[in-house]
């Protein structure tokens, strides 16, 4: 990676960016994209609100994002982690996970969750190495749901 990896709040001035970012990451797993199941991307700022949405840097150029916001069970969840192609596998996903995770535990939170596809096996593979277990799976939805506690 050429640069240093920074990791900034949201601010609405990367909407754009961040909005291409992750409806890039999810058309090349998904083959296509429908726009309307993602209505949390339209408006970033006005959705995660005062909850943490973060997006990651090398020099100019937006390399990842990802968010954490509080469940109603009093756990937290990560959405949207994503990392522009070019950079897998070289640190990022690691550094913004490693971020939230401080960011929740320094919320005192206890227990962090996400879910994924049942067939997004890279994404499994790398949740799993970051210590999450899967707890379920959502056979209708065809999803994957993993837990870690802090």
């Amino acid at each position: 990676m050429t640069g240093e990896l920074v990791i900034r709040p949201f601010q609405p001035s990367f909407q754009d960016e961040a909005l291409r970012l992750i409806e890039a990451g999810l058309a090349e797993h998904f083959g296509s994209l429908d726009p309307t199941r993602n209505p949390d991307l339209r408006d970033i700022a006005g959705f995660y609100g005062a909850e943490n949405f973060d997006v990651a840097f090398v020099g100019d150029e937006m390399v990842g994002t990802a968010a954490l916001k509080h469940e109603s069970d009093g756990s937290c969840r990560i959405a949207r982690m994503s990392v522009r192609p070019e950079y897998r596998r070289r640190g990022v996903g690691t550094a913004m996970l490693d971020h939230l995770l401080s960011v929740a535990a320094a919320r005192g939170y206890t227990r962090i969750v996400l879910e994924t596809t049942r067939d997004w096996h890279a994404a499994q593979a790398f949740y799993r190495a970051n210590g999450f277990r899967i707890v379920s799976v959502d056979e209708a939805r065809a999803d994957v749901n993993f837990e870690r506690r802090l």
